[in-house]
């Protein structure tokens, strides 16, 4: 079972079946999910998915964030590298109405803390596409730099995807 992580502003709690509702208005939304599928998903596309999120199958832990007033404001995720036990992946998924007041680098920095000092994973990184600039503030604000471009060829392409993902990376501080 994954902690509660605590930050100023947000409380992120493992993700539960209660917050279905909440993933099928975030995932259902085309803005959202512009630079991850290119369309929203529908309501029984999330209900699908939502069993491997709850099971942390691979690895894979999420975490969903409300604000003191107790409204939702996205989810988090932390997954293990399948290739390097000592790094993991961190992203994050917020609603429209939580754009631009910080808490997407506020969740993830719960995240990257609670990775190199209680998981004990020695770097972590995060992948969007090139056009996605929100995203990448988000990974420059946490201090990660980027690794590397990659372009790959989609059998269904999201505008943009020309010019390729970015991978972002940070290493644990050595004390």
């Amino acid at each position: 079972m994954s902690p509660t992580l605590v930050t100023p502003r947000l409380r992120l709690a493992p993700l539960a079946e209660g917050d279905l509702p909440h993933l099928v208005a975030l995932n259902g939304d085309p803005e959202v999910m512009r630079y991850l599928t290119g369309r929203a998903m529908t309501p029984d596309e999330v209900a699908a998915e939502l069993p491997s999120l709850l099971h942390s199958e691979r690895g894979l832990r999420v975490w969903s964030g409300y604000d003191a007033h107790g409204t939702f404001a996205g989810v988090w995720f932390l997954s293990a590298d399948p290739d390097d036990p000592d790094a993991g992946e961190i992203g994050w998924r917020l609603p429209q109405t939580a754009w631009g007041r910080g808490l997407a680098v506020e969740g993830a920095r719960a995240l990257v803390e609670h990775a190199f000092t209680t998981v004990g994973l020695g770097r972590l990184w995060a992948e969007t596409m090139a056009v996605n600039a929100g995203s990448r503030r988000v990974m420059e604000k946490l201090g990660m730099r980027h690794a590397r471009t990659e372009v790959c060829e989609w059998e269904d392409p999201i505008p943009g995807w020309e010019q390729g993902e970015v991978v972002y990376e940070l290493t644990r501080p050595v004390s």
